[in-house]
Formats: structure tokens, sequence, C-alpha cells
């Protein structure tokens, strides 16, 4: 039962950060962040199935936990229409419907933008940890995820170590954006 805990948890966590980045896509008419939310997509798929299998083993294995088959169901079908309607906003920016006016007035009213940049062979961030380099101080951007090939880490902490090939998903001031990519794209080789 742990593990299929483990995994509805990844499968919650997921989908919230799926509609984070969908509404991010939409927000900033962002085709790169719109992209994340459907390779975020197969990943739920697959955790799902997942997810089932395991459900399944567990009604077969324990029938007098039928309850909590049903329940974990439930819970899962739910979360997956939660992504699918992330997936549904963020397939709104990819098919170019995603300039219009009201979105414009909200863009003119926030604060914080979302930005991705990957972190290259020669960037002064690769091999050290946010600790050490604290990025959201010197930048004001916040990482918020970290793609590391088709895992995502969310809510990365200070000790976190950045590797090269990492995908930095941020949220910050769009003053830092510039800065931010710079590291780690290794054209900005000081802190």
């Amino acid at each position: 039962m742990k593990a299929l805990e483990v995994m509805l948890l990844e499968l919650k966590d997921t989908s919230e950060f799926m509609v984070d980045l969908a509404y991010s896509s939409l927000l900033y008419n962002n085709m790169e962040i719109a992209e994340e939310v459907i390779f975020l997509s197969g990943t739920m798929e697959d955790l799902s199935s997942k997810i089932q299998d395991a459900t399944v083993d567990l009604g077969k294995s324990n029938p007098e936990e039928v309850a909590k088959v049903v329940v974990i169901t439930k819970l899962q079908t739910s979360i997956m229409y939660i992504a699918e309607a992330a997936k549904s906003i963020a397939d709104v920016v990819l098919r170019g419907l995603g300039e219009h006016p009201v979105i414009a007035m909200s863009i003119k009213e926030s604060e914080t933008t979302i930005s991705v940049a990957k972190v290259a062979q020669n960037s002064i961030m690769k091999g050290r940890t946010f600790g050490d380099i604290r990025l959201s101080t010197i930048s004001g951007m916040f990482v918020i995820a970290i793609k590391r090939d088709r895992t995502y880490i969310f809510g990365p902490g200070r000790g976190t170590q950045i590797e090269e090939g990492d995908v930095l998903i941020a949220k910050g001031p769009e003053e830092g954006v510039g800065y931010f990519k710079d590291l780690a794209d290794g054209t900005e080789t000081e802190f």
C-alpha cells in the first residue's frame, strides 16, 4: 500500500504543477512552457497505468480492501481530469490561440513570470547546489522544478545539486529572466 500512496502523491503533485504551468503558458503565451505541460501529460498517463495495475493487485490480494480500491480509483480519475484540463489549456497556446485581450490585461497586472532554462556544460551553475549559488537572491528567480531526463524534481531545496542538462523551471520577476537564462546557458560567467 505504501508504494501506491507514493504514486498517488506523485500523481497529485504533478497535476498541480501542470495546472500552474498551463496557466502560466496561457498568461505569457509561452509555447515552451505549454510543451512541458504536454510532456507531463505523458508522464501522468504512465503513472496512472502503474497505479491502476497496483490497485488491481491490491484488490486481488486483499479482497477486504475493496473499499480502498474504489476510493483510490475515484481519486486517480479525478486527478487525471485535472491533468487533462491543464493539457487543454496548454493546447490553446500551442494552437496559437493564446493571444486574447483579456489575457493581455492579466499579463500587464502580473508581477511574476515563469521561465525555462537548460543548464549547459559550461554553466557556472553546473555541479553546484541551490544553497551555494543563492539563485533567488541574485536573480529573483525561484526554481520550482527541475526536469532531469524524464523525471521531475518538484520544489528543489538548498541541497539539490544542479546537473548539466537539467531543465530549470523558475518563477520570478521579468527583469530576472535574462540573467537566469544566461547563468544556465553559460553566457554569464559570474554570480
